[in-house]
């Protein structure tokens, strides 16, 4: 430990999903499964869409910048977690901890600020398309990809440091799968009173913030909907709202679940199953919900593999 930090705990032990023994195979493979799908999904759009220039546009910059948080932040979860599976002892040290702690909430904000940077990119292109190409310009969309990760950087500093100064000294083993704020602050020591004022308040802000972006455009969006003269131009953009609304409900929902309740009102094995939802099922699902359904990218895979069939 660093002169600056006096806890005595140089190691915890990640207590994983479950303790029974007749399930770590069928859920190492499951989650396994769930991994592979997360890369090849997430890492297939970005490639599909740098590829492709037909999916040069404002969104597909925006969900390519999706995949890779998605890609990133199941990476930071998914490994370790998988070790408890086949090991006895799943042993993370506390650099590693901490580490994985910083890159979690770094990923996990700007997914929260990118879903809600994408509905208005939408909220734009609907309700006021002839300003679109002005308003969503390159210099634009830079920048609020930008100002997203600006968000997840300040987040996952201020909460790392004061995870930093929190003293460990009681049993080292993290209730849970991943070294989350609420199981490593149940084996303080020391004060928590000032890192879960924290945490609330920056949980409150990226969630509340991009949440009621996403409500006010898909609003916006809806009554646009409404003033369509065709019946199934209005199914069609429906379905794709509907589709939006699920994966943004299913991620702000458990989120919100987490974190902005007092850590003594749920139990952890709640935690656990809400964790799951945002940090494993939903960057698979993405992939799925935001582009795979999509006929610009079924049209602009078809090309590229005719292109590489005819070369």
């Amino acid at each position: 430990m660093t002169a600056g930090n006096h806890s005595t705990v140089t190691e915890f032990i990640l207590a994983g999903l479950t303790d029974k023994p007749e399930l770590q195979l069928p859920l190492f493979l499951f989650f396994l499964g769930v991994y592979v799908i997360t890369v090849v999904g997430n890492l297939g759009m970005i490639t599909l869409i740098v590829l492709s220039s037909d999916l040069h546009t404002p969104m597909y910059y925006f969900l390519s910048s999706l995949s890779f948080i998605d890609l990133c932040y199941s990476t930071v979860i998914i490994p370790k977690m998988l070790v408890n599976f086949v090991t006895e002892k799943n042993i993370i040290s506390y650099p590693e901890c901490m580490t994985q702690f910083y890159f979690f909430i770094f990923f996990i904000v700007s997914e929260c600020h990118m879903l809600g940077v994408m509905a208005y990119d939408r909220y734009v292109a609907i309700c006021n398309p002839l300003f679109y190409n002005v308003a969503m310009s390159c210099q634009v969309c830079s920048r609020l990809v930008g100002e997203v990760y600006m968000m997840g950087l300040i987040s996952a500093t201020v909460n790392t440091v004061c995870m930093l100064r929190v003293v460990f000294c009681k049993a080292k083993i993290i209730n849970h799968y991943f070294c989350d704020v609420f199981p490593l602050l149940e084996l303080s020591c020391s004060s928590t009173y000032i890192n879960v004022v924290v945490v609330l308040c920056f949980s409150a802000f990226n969630t509340l913030a991009p949440t009621l972006t996403v409500l006010g455009s898909y609003a916006s969006i809806i009554a646009s909907i409404l003033r369509i003269s065709s019946t199934e131009g209005r199914s069609k953009a429906f379905r794709t709202c509907s589709s939006h609304i699920l994966a943004v409900t299913i991620f702000y929902g458990s989120v919100a679940f987490m974190y902005l309740q007092p850590s003594n009102v749920s139990s952890m094995d709640q935690s656990k199953l809400s964790s799951v939802f945002y940090t494993i099922i939903v960057p698979m699902l993405n992939p799925l919900i935001y582009s795979l359904r999509n006929k610009d990218v079924k049209v602009a895979l078809n090309k590229i593999i005719e292109k590489r069939l005819f070369c």
